[in-house]
């Protein structure tokens, strides 16, 4: 397998993912808030600190860093398409 196809297969599957989490497909940005919030939770109840946990990330900072694999993705696969067929 040559790095072309590698980097092609890898871009793709960057962009869907990253573009799922920036566009907020059923709801990917807003549970990864939530799940964030859920860890810091158990993590402060773990330490004995019972107060409310303190918000980490929101889902447009989950946004903004989809938006930025999802870029990043798309230069990868453009890159393995030109390695492949050049």
């Amino acid at each position: 397998m040559s790095i072309g196809v590698f980097l092609l297969a890898f871009g793709l599957s960057a962009t869907v993912l990253g573009g799922s989490v920036a566009l907020n497909v059923r709801g990917a940005a807003a549970s990864l808030e939530r799940r964030a919030a859920a860890n810091a939770e158990l993590r402060r109840h773990a330490r004995g600190i019972l107060d409310p946990a303190q918000r980490v990330a929101s889902a447009g900072v989950y946004r903004f860093l989809g938006t930025a694999v999802a870029l990043a993705g798309s230069l990868l696969a453009l890159v393995g398409l030109v390695e492949t067929f050049a």
